[in-house]
């Protein structure tokens, strides 16, 4: 669960980098909470409830995703690979699973190590 609460301490932190960790627990939070809204919103009939949140968390997954690319040492700019059909997501999908980059890159130092959470 912190590994969710940490990415909205850096709501809009498009620097640094992110675990492997960080950038799954939170997707996998995030997409939890959106199926919950989704039926919550179909129960109440106010279907934009799912919506609203989609669009609360837009920066932040976009942010947690540059940090996860980073940890790579790639750019963030890799993330608009995923708007290609098919093969985009594809290759997506394989550097945001890739392992990060041993030791410091020009992104930031390992955050394995740095504020570990046990």
């Amino acid at each position: 669960m912190h590994w969710y609460v940490d990415v909205f301490n850096k709501y809009a932190v498009f620097s640094g980098r992110a675990r492997r960790t960080e950038y799954w627990v939170f997707n996998l939070f995030n997409v939890a909470v959106s199926i919950v809204l989704f039926v919550v919103g179909r129960a109440i009939d106010f279907t934009l409830l799912q919506g609203l949140y989609a669009l609360a968390m837009l920066l932040p997954s976009l942010a947690v995703g540059v940090r996860r690319l980073h940890d790579g040492g790639r750019s963030g700019l890799w993330l608009l690979i995923g708007l290609i059909p098919l093969v985009g997501g594809i290759v997506l999908l394989f550097l945001l699973c890739s392992d990060s980059q041993p030791g410091d890159n020009k992104y930031g130092s390992v955050p394995k190590y740095i504020g570990a959470h046990i």
